[in-house]
């Protein structure tokens, strides 16, 4: 079975269209007008082992912003359609990621209800980096589209490169563990990780 999604998303503020594949070797084809969102959907791709495919366009002649949740909405759409029912996956992924002084901790549940706690939150008017309130907001508008409950922390990064590249790898590690499928699932005669009987 092909668990792969794609989402498109076209206002006046940005054109976004990301396709997704779960069971993919890491391969990233991104082309957005952020370098640094490049190198972040890139880390992705490759520590989730997704083939992910990005084609970004926005107003980030006003900033950043509007590309960048835009970016997290679609991806996190595409996710939530590659995952289907989400019948025989792990469901849950627990990371802890060192990255140099940095270590990230980030848990993850694809149990359908979206929720995001991301650490530190730092005053986005206290510094002149844009990513101080960028990448918070990105976790939660993924988190939200992709119906993901997502505990993340970033403890000691000396630098906001650090913060959200550990931040960004072990996101991704852990909802790599999450949607894996789970062998002892695979015959079982209820194959949703719920005892509901569903994750909708």
């Amino acid at each position: 079975m092909s668990r792969t999604g794609s989402a498109e998303r076209s206002t006046t503020e940005t054109q976004i269209r990301v396709v997704i594949d779960l069971d993919g070797s890491g391969r990233a084809d991104i082309e957005t007008p952020i370098g640094f969102l490049d190198h972040l959907l890139t880390l992705f791709a490759r520590h989730a082992l997704v083939d992910l495919e990005v084609r970004a366009g926005g107003d980030v002649h006003i900033d950043e912003h509007h590309t960048v949740e835009d970016t997290a909405l679609v991806l996190g759409r595409a996710i939530d359609e590659a995952l289907g029912s989400r019948a025989g996956i792990r469901r849950y992924g627990d990371i802890r990621l060192p990255m140099d002084e940095a270590l990230a901790l980030c848990a993850v549940d694809l149990g359908g209800r979206s929720y995001s706690d991301v650490a530190p939150r730092p005053d986005p008017l206290s510094g002149g980096n844009a990513w101080l309130e960028l990448w918070p907001h990105f976790v939660e508008t993924l988190a939200r589209e992709a119906r993901a409950s997502v505990h993340l922390e970033v403890r000691a990064a000396a630098s906001v490169h650090h913060l959200v590249e550990a931040g960004a790898k072990s996101l991704a590690r852990a909802l790599r563990q999450a949607w894996e499928p789970d062998p002892r699932l695979a015959d079982a005669d209820e194959p949703m990780p719920s005892s509901k009987g569903t994750l909708r």
